[in-house]
């Protein structure tokens, strides 16, 4: 028997896994397989690859409605495929970790109990990432089960970086700014002496994280200083479907005015805003660009405009900046992007090297402030962290 490791991210729709072998240390090579089952209900689809990437097999199934349903049937396919598989745990992604997990932690009842309390602040991810925590303890009681949060890379901003200028009692009820996607900046900080060079890996590094969900996070020290996100997933960068920043007197009109109930107003910021509600056509970036629509244009225009007023606040907050990273779906796979958003940060000296761009990096620049682009890993990130709390060093 072959000991496993097997992490999840679940959505709203969606169950994503990749099975790792368990070894030390761990590395990218040594995933197995990596899959996922969208839609569910009628005519969900399922597809699994190999850890080269190659499609190993892709099912339609039409019984998968919950998510106790699309880990049953992960776990089926992945018997059949794996016979000699045993799994020694399961390591999950947790969207929001409060104030009071700020690492990986085992999973119980009582924490389970304290992390649905946190639901509210990352509706989109929160329920459905426990809804798979709870369907694996009913498939697996004795399984250990590991929470990783996307918040707790972010505990070591300064006090000042998480405050809203609100009432003092607010900020002690917890109404602050918590960051996200932390597993994947902190997998990037683990990725830069080896890219940047042990000295220049220390500096001030702005990561863009751009995707579906996008947010920038300002290093230094290879620690997060700031972040665009911050009480929920909606602040900051525009997004698919979220608008970030917000003026909260637009809230109050569609309330007032608008008469928006507070369920209403959720759906529209979480789901009908961003790059779909702009452009009326698509959530995603690479439709948009292959659109010659002039609200495909602006939609892309208001995308770029708003990293780089973000990338100044931050390079601010650093007091300069010594290199920029981009990763995630948007940043890793669209040059188109990362030269317009290069091309407006030329003030803060970055130079691009277009050819070097074109080809994907992971040196985009030209300049002594650089640019790069390094794919992340969140799933390998958990997989460390689920490894070593299993008490072994991943």
């Amino acid at each position: 028997m072959t000991d496993m490791l097997l992490i999840l991210n679940a959505g709203s729709s969606s169950l994503k896994f990749t099975l790792f072998e368990l070894r030390t240390p761990l590395d990218a090579q040594d995933a197995v397989c990596d899959g996922m089952i969208l839609g569910f209900g009628e005519g969900s689809r399922f597809q699994l690859k190999d850890g080269r990437g190659r499609v190993l097999l892709t099912r339609h199934l039409d019984d998968v409605f919950s998510h106790h349903r699309a880990l049953s049937a992960a776990l089926n396919v992945l018997k059949e495929r794996f016979d000699a598989a045993e799994l020694k745990a399961v390591g999950h992604r947790i969207v929001h970790g409060g104030r009071k997990f700020l690492g990986p932690v085992r999973l119980d009842a009582k924490i389970i109990g304290e992390l649905k309390r946190l639901s509210p602040l990352a509706p989109l991810h929160q329920p459905h990432n426990l809804a798979a925590v709870e369907a694996m303890a009913q498939l697996h009681p004795a399984l250990p089960q590991i929470a990783c949060f996307d918040t707790a890379f972010h505990a070591t901003q300064p006090d000042l970086a998480t405050r809203f200028a609100l009432p003092q009692a607010l900020h002690d009820e917890g109404v602050q700014g918590y960051g996200f996607h932390g597993l994947s900046y902190e997998y990037i900080a683990g990725c830069l002496p080896e890219v940047l060079g042990p000295v220049r890996a220390e500096g001030r590094v702005i990561i863009a994280h751009l995707g579906s969900g996008a947010s920038m996070c300002a290093l230094k020290g290879r620690r997060s200083i700031a972040t665009t996100m911050s009480f929920t997933p909606l602040d900051g960068l525009m997004m698919a479907t979220r608008p970030g920043a917000l003026d909260p007197g637009v809230l109050l009109y569609l309330l007032n005015e608008k008469k928006l109930t507070a369920k209403a107003l959720g759906d529209l910021l979480y789901h009908h805003c961003g790059l779909l509600g702009v452009s009326g056509i698509s959530a995603d970036m690479r439709d948009l660009l292959a659109s010659d629509a002039p609200s495909a244009q602006r939609a892309i225009d208001l995308f770029v405009y708003r990293i780089g007023r973000e990338l100044g606040g931050l390079a601010a907050v650093l007091g300069g900046l010594d290199a920029l990273v981009f990763t995630a779906g948007i940043g890793e796979n669209a040059p188109q992007i990362r030269a317009r958003v290069c091309a407006a940060a030329c003030w803060l000296g970055i130079e691009l090297d277009a050819q070097a761009n074109q080809k994907g990096g992971p040196l985009i620049s030209r300049s002594e402030v650089s640019a790069w682009v390094i794919p992340t890993a969140e799933d390998l990130m958990i997989a460390r962290h689920t490894l070593a709390s299993l008490g072994m060093k991943g």
